[in-house]
C-alpha cells in the first residue's frame, strides 16, 4: 500500500494566540516535526505539510524531505487546507492519505500505524480514523477513491468529519497509545 502523509498546519490559531505551525514542545522540537515523524514512522512514503498563516516562518520548521505546500486561501478554514493537501497528494500514485493535524503534539506513530493496519482489502476505497475513548480523532485515512467527493463536500472551517460520519468508516481504537488531544492554549 502506497500512502502519503498530510499534515494540516495552515490555521491562524486564533484561540491559541498565533499559528500552531510555529509552536514547539518545551524541548524546542517543532510540532510540525512531531507530526511529520509520526507519519513517516507509520509507513508514509512521503509527507506533505499544508501551510497558510505565516507560511514563510512555518516552512523553516518543516523537516527535510517533507513537502511544504501553501493554502493561499487558508483563512477560509480547514476545508481549504484539506483541499490543497489532497490536490498535492493527487500528483502521486498514492492509494490514500494519512491525515493529521499539527496541533496534536502528543500524537504517536503507534496510533498512525494502527490506523494504517486497519486498511486491508481495498486501500483506495477505505476510510478509517483513530478514536480516543470512543471519540473520533486523528490520524484519519482517506482512500483515494473518496478524495473528489470529500473535496466537494467540505466547506469553511470543517474537515472531513461529516463525510466520515456518513460513509462506512473503520473506527480504530487508539486510546491506549494516546496523542489524540489537540492543544488550543
Amino acid at each position: 500500500m502506497d500512502v502519503t502523509g498530510v499534515v494540516l498546519a495552515a490555521g491562524a490559531g486564533t484561540r491559541a494566540g498565533g499559528p500552531k505551525a510555529l509552536r514547539t514542545r518545551k524541548d524546542g522540537k517543532p510540532w510540525i516535526a512531531i507530526a511529520v515523524e509520526a507519519l513517516r514512522s507509520a509507513g508514509c512514503r512521503e509527507v506533505i505539510v499544508v501551510l497558510g498563516a505565516e507560511a514563510d516562518a512555518a516552512a523553516a520548521l518543516v523537516p527535510r524531505g517533507a513537502l511544504p505546500v501553501v493554502a493561499t486561501d487558508w483563512a477560509q478554514g480547514q476545508s481549504a487546507s484539506l483541499k490543497v493537501g489532497l490536490a498535492a497528494a493527487a500528483t502521486s500514485s498514492s492509494d490514500g492519505v494519512l491525515l493529521t493535524l499539527v496541533d496534536l503534539p502528543g500524537q504517536s506513530a503507534a496510533a498512525a500505524a494502527r490506523v494504517l493496519a486497519a486498511v486491508t482489502d481495498d486501500p483506495r476505497g477505505t476510510l478509517a480514523r483513530a478514536q480516543y475513548d470512543s471519540a473520533p480523532g486523528h490520524p484519519v485515512y482517506l482512500g483515494r477513491d473518496h478524495w473528489g467527493e470529500i473535496g466537494e463536500a467540505v466547506r469553511g472551517d470543517t474537515g472531513a468529519r461529516e463525510y466520515l460520519d456518513t460513509h462506512l468508516t473503520i473506527a480504530v481504537d487508539c486510546t491506549d497509545v494516546g496523542g489524540g488531544e489537540d492543544v488550543d492554549a
